[in-house]
């Protein structure tokens, strides 16, 4: 088999989610249609127009980390290495068994900076130096948080970190897919990320897809007529990538493998999502040698921002027909993750297959002009063997992920 066609199997699954700490967890709330969106906790937001946000439940770093790792970490990096951690074990994985240069970690980052750079702003402002720039602050977060997984896991291998906000996630995967490829014989990927912290939160507000809804029954509603903006929310998940030949050998359950990847980008101001989310789906199935017919169910981005919900219902129909697949949007259980919120759907798509539902998109009442099958109010039943995961970015990223049941 040529590498290029290589088949990359998922072998572990490490999650960390607003609706539940751990896989196990996250899906018994989501399979149900659970929501974790609720008041925001982690400092005083009641001064700011948007109050709501997904927060991960019951996580104490000193319950699934050493104690010589918490002076040096924030509440992202711990998390992300409590991810990894269940990820590694999930897919029976012992890193120190395994040669260090043969494993790498590429992740995805985007608003997790903002926390570690207001921290680290604050102790330089209390030490009477105010030399460091806010890229500075970001730069450091982004390699501390891939560089702590790998350094604690001994991965010495190919590593990196992309940022293509809410579509890094899919594009870290993908660029661990090629890695493999190439030669790596596992590659931890996938992201953690959020911005729920004052400074974040001030940068999120600026996007205007914020909801600012007190209920969070009402706040985050994709594809509905009331749609006002998004929930932020904290967490996402960090996946076990191998070569499914070699997987397979080694005796590994394989969750599903990632078949089809792709990538583009709206240029044009202000038209995020629109020809370009299009093509990327195009280009996802063409690269997985699949047609439309066989996808069971979309994961759907989900912007609940009116223009941006018409650009991919209309992205949808365009290559699916009039509600000719399956939609589904779990996000509105969480919130929006940033660039953890597509390797989080990715984990649930593969829960999904392994169950034969169909996870909920709650609250929202689907507009009927939209032409959407939205999966609403409960989980629906169904044999998913082929899933196609969305994901944009602020700015005109798009990507495009598709996953197949394992054998």
């Amino acid at each position: 088999m040529s590498p290029a066609a290589t088949s990359v199997a998922i072998t572990g699954l490490g999650v960390a989610a607003p609706n539940g700490l751990g896989t196990e967890d996250y899906w018994a709330a989501t399979r149900v249609g659970k929501s974790g969106i609720g008041p925001v906790s982690r400092f005083r937001a009641d001064g700011y127009p948007a109050t709501l946000a997904g927060e991960v439940p019951g996580f104490e770093a000193a319950d699934h980390l050493p104690s010589r790792l918490l002076p040096q970490t924030d509440h992202m990096t711990r998390l992300a290495l409590a991810a990894a951690d269940w990820a590694l074990a999930d897919a029976g994985v012992a890193p120190s068994e395994r040669d260090g240069f043969d494993m790498g970690v590429i992740t995805a980052a985007s608003s997790g900076g903002f926390e570690f750079g207001q921290n680290e702003l604050r102790k330089l402002w209390s030490q009477g130096s105010q030399h460091v720039s806010a890229y500075q602050s970001f730069a450091w977060f982004y390699a501390v948080n891939s560089g702590q997984i790998s350094i604690r896991n001994n991965m010495k291998g190919p590593s990196g970190v992309l940022v293509a906000d809410g579509a890094g996630g899919l594009d870290a995967l993908a660029q661990a897919r090629r890695t493999i490829r190439k030669g790596t014989g596992l590659v931890l990927s996938g992201a953690v990320d959020a911005s729920i912290c004052p400074w974040g939160w001030a940068a999120l507000l600026t996007s205007g897809r914020l909801s600012t809804r007190d209920r969070p029954e009402r706040a985050f509603l994709p594809f509905d007529r009331d749609a006002s903006g998004h929930v932020p929310g904290e967490g996402g998940a960090l996946l076990v990538l191998e070569d499914a030949e070699a997987a397979r050998r080694r005796g590994a359950r394989v969750h599903g493998t990632l078949d089809g990847c792709a990538s583009t980008f709206d240029a044009t101001t202000g038209r995020d999502g629109t020809g370009g989310l299009e093509r990327a789906i195009r280009l996802a199935l063409a690269d997985a040698d699949a047609t439309p017919a066989d996808v069971d169910v979309v994961f759907a981005d989900a912007a609940a921002v009116p223009e941006l919900d018409r650009a991919e219902a209309d992205a949808l129909r365009a290559v699916f027909g009039e509600r000719g697949v399956p939609v589904t949007a779990p996000k509105t259980m969480t919130g929006r993750l940033c660039s953890g919120a597509a390797p989080l759907d990715v984990a649930t798509a593969l829960l999904a297959m392994a169950e034969g539902i169909i996870p909920p998109t709650v609250h929202s009442q689907a507009d009927p002009d939209y032409g959407l099958d939205l999966v609403t109010g409960h989980p629906r039943t169904a044999e998913v063997r082929c899933a196609l995961v969305l994901a944009r970015g602020h700015g005109g990223f798009n990507s495009a992920a598709l996953l197949r049941a394992a054998d």
